[in-house]
């Protein structure tokens, strides 16, 4: 009996805990379905995936197992809103939003969720202070603010952390110094402080930090030594403090470990030299201090680094020679000691480093022999010894390397002839011979090097006989020098055949006859063809010593003079008088009689209230009726600027094909532009306004001062006239990735019709805004987007899938979007007659291996060439634009996925 009431009141007391415990939980589970429902309503720019009544299945939502929201993974989502709902989220303990487009200042509130352990909102645009409430966060193990717009000082209250393992502030535009109280982090792994204004020294008791694996403050404005201390106490692993003003020695403790893996120190004025314990550290793989002011020798045990990839150390004084122990380094791909103070020769024993890519030992002195061991190295494309003091003669068995795509051998005191096998240098871009002392003839087999495209530079030698016929057939060459020397005999017409050619000189030889006529020699100056004596025609005005003015004219010829004289002055009276008429007739034309009517405006609105008094609706139709307004024309639309009177820069697209359809579906299309005011996103261009005409709609946008990105990729101009931009095409074409993604996950879908360089416009800072969103929508209001009646797109561009589907896709604007990257990478047109009948851009990229061309022949060598960082980018992004122009649709990358691997090309950096 006694048994039966105690094991009653057991099961009693056992069903009231529980049903406390299962009150408890649904109260939490209630509490968190209202906030993520305010979290749903509040943060816009995403469409949540909230077709299950459980919030817990939402997309990035992770619970516990009491229902409670634990982890909200919401990166790169388009995001934007007040994220201070979230704070109502009691059991959150990771939050990640990074990648999104937030922006105002970062709520202080945040410091109220004591529950959380990780803070991601990088990537966004958040602005203002560091709150220093996030100090009250005491269980925050992680915080990455990095890359937004934050400014003032670090707020010392994240001292209060004690936890703290990872603290990242990268990119941002904090000021001030490093503040003292941070000393008491003693739990960071990670510190990260670069690309901010950061001043002063590097405190000392960073070095005490005995958990310390990471630590970055590049690009600031620091200042002093680099603490003595720093790695002494911890297993450093990454030290990148390139671009400030640091002086000093390079510490041995940043070695002591043995497990650092990644230096940079470049750009600072550091002296003294690299200490020999760098050979502890057989991990380490990246070692850059180049633009110093080091001095010392390269210390022997480099060689005990196995793993060592990149070495590089340009710009400054080291002495000494090259230590032969680099050869032990057998992963090195980069050597780069350029512009030091190192004598001596080569060692052979550099024919062993197998992966070598680019040896680079320019303005040293060096001297001896080239060594044919280099030969061996069959990974080397790039070899530049220019600017050294060697003596021997070119090794015939260089163009047994056979990835070479530049040999750079100028201002050396080499002798002898220019080898007959430098013809097997088939991949070569750039060939400089320059300031030597070389003699005999050049080759003809230099004609056979198809690949050379940026310059031939065989300059101030002392060359002798003609010049070979065969260099005609460099059609790619941009760059022909061969002046100071001894070369006689005339220029060979078929030299014509250098249909690339930019830039030429045959200055200061024994040069004869007449100057082909061709277009890059007569549009050279006259001082690219002077100095030789017996050489006449354009761009020269003499031939010989003797003045063509200066002769007589005889006066039997005196009538025939006459003649030409008042025969020229006839046929300049009829020209002008011919293009007088023409240009009253055009002017006519675009400006009729005020008998004929004006265009009758039928209607029009202003997006934006603050705009209704700058905008004339008869300003901007008149603009598109001078053909001097015009700003660029694409396949559905032309964009013309348009000058308010308000003084207000407008630009007015005028969509084509449109004619009766305007009238019979005027307010749906109404309707259509209205809802694209609500796109908000940095690289979308959005309305805001709209004029209906006659049988025309113009549509109004802010004026994009820039252009379009195919006007920057391929401007005319002279060649002097290139500006290296590769980084800023990267930005263009990142952020034309991030603008598509938007369009294809915003709340309503959209697919772009016609993705072309052509429609993609650069604002004041370079920013890329994609435009024609609206002919999606309005190029026949009657029909959808999903279905098209003739070609959409721009031809080069088209997607070979749309040809039989007549369906655009996102696949199809990934395929287009591909074909921009190529353009860029290439600076080629999508189409192009010299790649071929039937053949585009696509095509010839994707058959490079066929024509056995390397990836690296079909980049735009003006920027591939500037450095090893920028080459690799390149080639890089040439990997994602091959999978976006795959042939096969569904093999091709979403949007998103894009974007996320462009970011990790240009993090790479």
């Amino acid at each position: 009996m006694g048994d039966s009431c105690s094991s009653t009141w057991r099961c009693v007391m056992l069903i009231s805990v529980c049903s406390i415990l299962f009150s408890a939980s649904d109260g939490v589970s209630q509490r968190d379905e209202k906030t993520m429902e305010a979290v749903r309503r509040d943060l816009q720019g995403y469409r949540w995936n909230t077709s299950g009544s459980d919030f817990c299945e939402w997309y990035g939502v992770i619970c516990n197992s009491n229902k409670s929201v634990e982890r909200l993974e919401l990166s790169r989502l388009g995001l934007s809103g007040n994220i201070s709902v979230l704070i109502a989220l009691q059991d959150l303990k990771w939050l990640d939003l990074s990648l999104n487009d937030f922006s105002g200042q970062i709520p202080s509130v945040l410091g109220r969720m004591q529950s959380l352990e990780f803070l991601d909102l990088s990537a966004n645009r958040f602005s203002g202070r560091i709150p220093s409430e996030i100090g009250n966060t005491k269980n925050l193990l992680c915080l990455n603010l990095s890359s937004n717009l934050l400014s003032e000082g670090i707020p010392p209250e994240l001292s209060l952390i004690k936890g703290l393992k990872r603290l990242n502030l990268n990119m941002n535009g904090l000021s001030g110094g490093i503040p003292e109280e941070l000393r008491g982090l003693h739990a960071l792994e990670e510190l990260q402080l670069s690309g901010n204004h950061i001043v002063g020294s590097i405190p000392l008791w960073i070095g005490n930090f005995t958990n310390l694996q990471i630590f970055t403050a590049y690009e600031n404005k620091l200042i002093g030594p680099i603490p003595q201390n720093l790695g002494s106490n911890s297993n450093l692993v990454l030290l990148n403090l390139h671009s400030n003003k640091l002086v000093g020695n390079i510490p041995e403790s940043i070695f002591a470990s043995g497990q650092l893996q990644i230096l940079v120190l470049t750009m600072n004025s550091l002296d003294g030299g690299l200490p020999a314990s760098v050979g502890k550290c057989r991990g380490l793989s990246n070692i850059r201090i180049g633009s110093n002011k080091l001095t010392e020798s390269i210390p022997p045990e480099i060689g005990n680094i196995s793993s060592l990839t990149y070495f590089e150390a340009n710009e400054n004084s080291i002495s000494g020679t090259l230590v032969p122990d680099f050869a032990r380094c057998t992963n090195l791909t980069l050597l780069n000691l350029a512009s030091n103070g190192l004598t001596g020769s080569i060692p052979s024993e550099f024919g062993a480093l197998l992966s070598l890519q680019e040896l680079i030992v320019s303005g040293n002195s060096l001297s001896g022999d080239i060594p044919s061991t280099l030969s061996k190295c069959k990974n080397l494309s790039k070899l530049d010894l220019s600017g050294n003091r060697f003596n021997g003669s070119i090794p015939e068995v260089l163009c047994d390397i056979p990835h070479l795509q530049y040999l750079l051998l100028k201002e050396n005191s080499l002798r002898g002839g220019i080898p007959v096998d430098i013809g097997n240098c088939k991949r070569l871009l750039e060939l400089q011979l320059g300031s030597n002392y070389l003699t005999g003839k050049i080759p003809s087999e230099i004609g056979g090097m198809s690949a050379l495209q940026i310059a031939l530079n065989l300059s101030f030698n002392q060359l002798q006989g003609s010049i070979p016929p065969a260099l005609g057939k460099l059609d790619k060459l941009v760059c022909l020098d061969v002046s100071d020397n001894r070369l006689s005999g005339s220029i060979p017409s078929d030299l014509k055949g250098m249909v690339s050619l930019i830039e030429v000189d045959f200055s200061n030889n024994l040069l004869s006859g007449i100057v082909p006529t061709f277009r890059p020699f007569q549009n050279s100056p006259s001082s690219c063809f002077k100095g030789n004596k017996d050489l006449c025609g354009e761009p020269l005005k003499t031939c010989g010593n003797s003045s063509l003015a200066g002769h007589p004219i005889k006066h039997k010829s005196f009538g025939k003079v006459l003649a030409v004289v008042l025969g020229s002055g006839l046929m300049v009276f009829l020209t002008v008088t011919i293009v007088v008429v023409l240009y009253v007739i055009k002017e006519k034309q675009q400006f009729p009689d005020t008998l004929d009517p004006p265009p009758s405006i039928v209607t029009g609105s202003v997006f934006e209230e603050s705009l209704k008094q700058a905008i004339n609706f008869e300003t901007a139709v008149d603009a598109t009726l001078k053909e001097s307004n015009k700003l660029s024309s694409g396949t559905f639309s032309t964009v013309y600027k348009a000058v308010m009177p308000s003084g207000l820069v407008l630009d007015a697209r005028k969509l084509k094909s449109i004619d009766r359809t305007v009238n019979l579906h005027q307010n749906k299309m109404i309707r259509e532009l209205e809802k694209l005011t609500k796109l908000d996103h940095d690289n979308v261009m959005k309305p805001v306004g709209f004029v209906i005409y006659d049988d025309a709609v113009l549509v109004l946008h802010y004026h994009l001062p820039n252009g379009t990105l195919a006007q920057l990729l391929h401007k005319e101009g002279d060649a002097s006239e290139f500006e290296p931009d590769w980084p800023r095409r990267l930005s263009i074409v990142l952020g034309v990735a991030e603008g598509l993604a938007y369009l294809h996950n915003c709340h309503a879908p959209l697919i772009h019709l016609d993705i072309a360089s052509v429609n993609i416009f650069l604002d004041a800072n370079f920013n890329a805004i994609i435009g024609e969103v609206e002919v999606s929508k309005l190029l026949d209001p009657s029909k959808g987007t999903a279905s098209i009646t003739a070609v959409a797109g721009s031809f080069g561009y088209i997607p070979p899938e749309y040809a039989y589907t007549m369906q655009v896709t996102a696949a199809g604007n990934v395929y287009s979007f591909g074909v921009i990257l190529l353009e860029i990478l290439t600076n080629r047109y999508p189409v192009d007659e010299a790649f071929g009948e039937g053949i585009d851009l696509v095509k010839w990229v994707h058959n490079a291996s066929s024509r056995k061309e390397t990836p690296e022949q079909i980049l735009d060598a003006r920027l591939s060439t500037v450095s090893f960082a920028w080459r690799q980018q390149m080639l890089a992004v040439l990997k994602i634009a091959l999978l976006c122009t795959d042939n096969t649709p569904a093999k091709r990358p979403k949007m998103k996925r894009v974007v996320e691997m462009l970011q990790e090309v240009n993090q790479g950096a």
